[in-house]
């Protein structure tokens, strides 16, 4: 019972990366309507940045903090002019269809070259970090901490808590953010009511473009919460920040930022049970296994849904 509990209280702190990963997947999605695969080429190559100047000239935590939000933010601005560059046109039809009369991809075609460009991208970013570092483990600035507090007889470590701390504390006020200030209500308006915001007078492209990097700059936050406390960043890590943050921002539904969290408990405590019972090869594999059956879920709900649509 003890060992249970103690795994079930790793699986609720985990869900603080886990839901820092995943928020800026949804919100990219939520801005686009657009699933960014190179959302952690992005992560990676900050902090590969950050890891490289650290290595090289020991810059301090702080200052590569900095490094990793700002080569986060501007690989974001690339990932969007390449491949979302009018996700959300006005002059585009919600099927698809464009003002003038031609259809030159539909609605799925878009999604599908948006998709593809994305992970290229990935590729590509992720080929210019390892020629940055192109040895397999690489150090990163360390704030982990060097002893656990006892509750009730369960192991705590603090900077977990922290870490899950900052979490709840940034959805909150993103959330907050989208739904009472200016700013959200255009990037609101932006993304659900394209043609109304561009009829009032919103410059929806740089709006939408905003959002965007907002999204990546919460990529390269996540990046540096997570590595602070591992000490080290790998090649995998890029494609560890996608994979959690598609399962996360799955299980709470894309675009919806206080679901996240959700998504990311739900992770959490599933890994750490199949850890617990299966061993550590199972955490990845119960990972991808939810992946997989979130997918396989939406896309039976939304089967009868496009079927009563075209009906």
């Amino acid at each position: 019972m003890h060992a249970w509990l103690q795994h079930t209280l790793d699986g609720l702190l985990q869900a603080g990366p886990y839901a820092l990963v995943g928020l800026g997947l949804s919100l990219g999605f939520g801005t686009l309507r657009r699933i960014n695969l190179a959302y952690g080429g992005s992560a990676l190559l900050a902090a590969y940045a950050g890891a490289w100047l650290h290595a090289r000239y020991e810059l301090p935590a702080l200052l590569v903090l900095v490094v990793v939000l700002a080569v986060a933010m501007l690989a974001g601005l690339y990932v969007q002019w390449l491949c979302f560059p009018g996700a959300a046109s006005p002059s585009t039809s919600p099927q698809g269809q464009d003002r003038r009369g031609a259809v030159p991809l539909g609605a799925d075609g878009r999604e599908v070259a948006a998709l593809a460009a994305s992970f290229a991208v990935w590729m590509q970013l992720e080929q210019l970090a390892l020629a940055f570092l192109p040895r397999h483990l690489n150090p990163f600035p360390s704030w982990a901490a060097e002893q656990e507090w006892q509750l009730a007889g369960l192991g705590l470590r603090p900077d977990r808590l922290l870490q899950w701390l900052l979490a709840v504390g940034l959805v909150l006020a993103l959330s907050q953010l989208l739904s009472r200030s200016r700013t959200g209500l255009a990037w609101r308006a932006a993304t659900g009511h394209v043609t109304a915001a561009h009829l009032a007078g919103l410059p929806v492209a740089r709006v939408q473009q905003l959002a965007f990097v907002a999204a990546s700059a919460l990529a390269g936050l996540a990046a540096c919460v997570v590595l602070v406390v591992d000490g080290q960043v790998t090649p995998m890590f890029g494609m560890w920040m996608l994979v959690k943050g598609l399962v996360v921002a799955l299980l709470g539904g894309l675009g919806s930022v206080r679901s996240v969290l959700w998504g990311a408990l739900v992770l959490g405590l599933v890994e750490a049970q199949a850890q617990a019972f299966l061993g550590a090869l199972a955490r990845d594999a119960a990972a991808w296994a939810l992946l997989l059956a979130v997918l396989c879920w939406r896309g039976w709900r939304s089967g009868p849904a496009q079927e009563a649509a075209h009906a």
